[in-house]
This record gives structure tokens, C-alpha cells and sequence, in this order.
């Protein structure tokens, strides 16, 4: 057990050590995905994304109606 508590401590302090990106990193970002995708590619892919999202929650939000109405039947069921 120690050895696996050890590592969660390396990686969290390599995690601290490393950070997130701050202002001007994120400048570079934007800008090296402009360079690799071209100005007219990048309202594509904006879309591509949130279609993508938007998917991913009405998909979340249909499971969630699917399981209310499965425990609502087992109630039913058990009543």
C-alpha cells in the first residue's frame, strides 16, 4: 500500500508543478489550431462540437427519463 500512495503523491505534485495553461499559453493554442486547420476549417469543427455536446446531453437526458421510468414499473411492480 505504500508504493500506491506514493505514486498518487508524485503525480499529484507533478500535476501542481506542471499547471494549466494561463493567458498567453492559451493565445498559443488558439493560434497554432488556426495554423493547423486553416480559418475556413474552424467554424466546422465548432459546429462538429457542439452538435456533439448537444447529442451527449439529450442522450444523458433520455437515460435519465429511461431509469425514472424503469423505477417507477419496480415500484408499481412491488406495490
Amino acid at each position: 500500500m505504500p508504493l500506491e500512495s506514493n505514486f498518487k503523491e508524485i503525480s499529484m505534485n507533478i500535476i501542481l508543478l506542471l499547471g494549466l495553461p494561463g493567458g498567453i499559453e492559451w493565445v498559443i493554442i488558439l493560434l497554432v489550431i488556426l495554423l493547423l486547420f486553416g480559418a475556413n476549417r474552424l467554424p466546422q469543427l465548432a459546429k462538429g462540437m457542439g452538435e456533439s455536446i448537444r447529442n451527449f446531453k439529450s442522450g444523458m437526458a433520455e437515460a435519465e427519463t429511461e431509469d425514472e421510468k424503469s423505477s417507477g414499473k419496480d415500484k408499481a411492480k412491488s406495490a
